[in-house]
């Protein structure tokens, strides 16, 4: 990798989709499309697939969840942020500091995410609900802070949502796949990403994240630490139009390989990066609704304009490991 490699923001309309499957299904087995030149390639945006420099790769399905009953009703998510040994973990659910699990305050986020045990700073759990299951597809709900909670709550704007499999599931290699509609408005911030699971950062993988104040923009990034002489973080990722990506459903996917990592758009590849040193841990999956961004652009900080309520519409969330692997 080259010391220094800006990031790569570039607009691409996108071709139909690969029809080798359903994509409105999540099949126990699955077959990918992926690029299978050599892989030299640091970061690309793929406009079309040569299919002299491509084969379909099997894999079986390793995690599954279609939302057919409230998300935390099986213990398979986490409505907060996790790591960290030395967090007493009765401080994940109230008390002063507590927020510091949920949101990301380095990120300008404005929102808390909340779960119905999380008390703020109340005695009791207060029993917000950010998740609703209606025919199958969950949504994460972003509504502004009543005024009555608001100091409870640590002053934020909004109450949200966060799902995280860390300490549920991890999968080193594989395929990761989010089947949703990407909410729009300022200061929406909707995300499906990736973390290693030893609680390092980076790497992470970006699946999906959408630019609320630009309908139809969505993007797809991979970020990594240069060696330690330089210490860097270095991202590469490109921008997607999807016109219809708040109205209609598509799918979202990574492939991480031993040697690269391919980004998927209904299942058809659309960028890839040889893989960045770091990426040596099992990787968990993170969904989630943020309100407000000081360092990603396209999002905004909420104001009067932003929506008083606002859903990430997701209709399921998959894993596939490799057949090889």
């Amino acid at each position: 990798m080259p010391r220094v490699l800006a990031m790569i923001w570039c607009a691409a309309a996108l071709a139909p989709a690969v029809a080798q499957e359903d994509i409105k299904t999540a099949p126990p087995r699955l077959a990918l499309q992926v690029t299978t030149d050599p892989a030299t390639v640091e970061c690309r945006q793929i406009e079309k697939l040569d299919p002299m420099s491509s084969s379909f790769l099997s894999l079986h399905r390793t995690f599954h969840d279609d939302f057919d009953e409230h998300p935390l009703a099986r213990r398979r998510w986490v409505p907060h942020y996790s790591g960290g040994a030395a967090w007493p973990a009765a401080r994940y659910w109230g008390g002063d500091g507590s927020d510091f699990k949920r949101k990301d305050a380095w990120n300008g986020e404005q929102q808390i995410y909340v779960d119905p045990l999380y008390r703020g700073r109340s005695t009791a759990p207060l029993g917000l609900d950010p998740f609703k299951i209606r025919d199958g597809v969950l949504s994460i709900v972003a509504s502004r802070t009543p005024p009555e909670l608001k100091q409870v709550l640590f002053n934020n704007e909004y109450t949200s949502g966060i799902l995280t499999t860390q300490g549920t599931f991890s999968q080193k290699y594989g395929y990761f796949e989010i089947r949703s509609k990407i909410p729009v408005g300022t200061g929406v911030w909707p995300a499906f990403w990736l973390l290693a699971d030893d609680g390092g950062w980076p790497p992470e993988i970006d699946v999906l994240e959408g630019r609320g104040q630009r309908p139809g923009d969505l993007v797809m990034t991979t970020h990594w630490r240069q060696p330690p002489t330089t210490g860097g973080v270095e991202s590469c990722g490109f921008d997607f139009a999807q016109p219809d990506a708040a109205t209609a459903f598509h799918d979202y996917g990574v492939l991480w390989l031993k040697d690269r990592i391919i980004y998927f758009i209904d299942r058809r590849p659309v960028s890839d990066i040889s893989v960045p040193m770091g990426f040596d841990d099992p990787m968990y999956m993170i969904v989630n609704l943020a309100m407000g961004a000081k360092n990603f652009q396209g999002v905004g900080f909420v104001d009067g304009q932003s929506p008083d309520r606002v859903e990430f519409q997701i209709d399921r969330i998959s894993a596939y490991q490799i057949d090889a692997y």
